[in-house]
């Protein structure tokens, strides 16, 4: 949709890897749409994923025990976080849509995209004390998981060794995003692509791109447990 800016955090170290080839064709396809498309590409930015005493640029609040949230929280409302955590800030102030690339290390995310979660969705920038989830400050935006297994669909089924792929939804799409309000949209999952032959490969792609020809039409999921974890 022409006008609509989107933001794409990508955390892979191969540009030539699958989740290239995913996060090429979403750059493709969404700007062919009209859309503004940024991309952070964490690995070529070199992004620091731990929160450190070195995030904040002033005073801290209190020397003598540092707490990394309450500290954050003073920087933030000071103007006084570092510029690589405000520029990621601005980026995600600006989308209307914020898609994750990545694959999935020991059924989360990999560490330096963690480390961008902890570090950019701040308190005082995402939420705060009295919004969250449904009164995050992100609740006219959009988030998407676009990501890659190691397992196949089989394993990632209730009956499967690695239990129902929602299972590891849940403190990603609902403890990280939902809480700071985004709105979800349903997952892109690649199943395998290591163990995949080269048509089932393309065939992914083909479906990832053709999703995202109608991404602004669909509803987000029900941002609740049974979602996940059922009745």
């Amino acid at each position: 949709m022409a006008g609509k800016k989107v933001l794409i955090v990508y955390a892979h170290q191969e540009p030539k890897s699958f989740n290239g080839s995913l996060k090429k064709v979403a750059v493709d396809e969404l700007s062919q749409q009209g859309c503004t498309v940024t991309v952070s590409d964490l690995y070529a930015m070199n992004f620091e994923p731990r929160a450190t005493r070195k995030d904040i640029t002033g005073d801290l609040s209190n020397p003598e025990v540092f707490s990394y949230g309450v500290e954050a929280y003073e920087a933030y409302k000071k103007n006084c976080l570092t510029s690589d955590i405000t520029e990621e800030q601005k980026k995600v102030q600006e989308a209307d849509l914020v898609i994750f690339q990545f694959p999935l290390y020991c059924f989360s995310v990999p560490a330096i995209l963690k480390g961008w979660m902890d570090r950019v969705l701040c308190q005082g920038f995402a939420f705060d004390i009295t919004g969250f989830y449904d009164s995050g400050f992100f609740k006219d935006k959009l988030a998407l998981l676009s990501l890659t297994t190691g397992g196949t669909a089989e394993m990632y089924s209730k009956a499967g060794v690695s239990g129902d792929f929602r299972y590891f939804l849940w403190p990603l799409q609902h403890g990280a995003l939902h809480f700071c309000g985004f709105k979800i949209l349903a997952p892109q999952i690649s199943f395998a692509p290591e163990f995949s032959s080269e048509e089932e490969r393309k065939a992914m792609v083909a479906s990832w791109a053709q999703r995202l020809k109608s991404i602004w039409e669909e509803e987000p999921i029900c941002c609740t447990p049974p979602w996940y974890f059922g009745e």
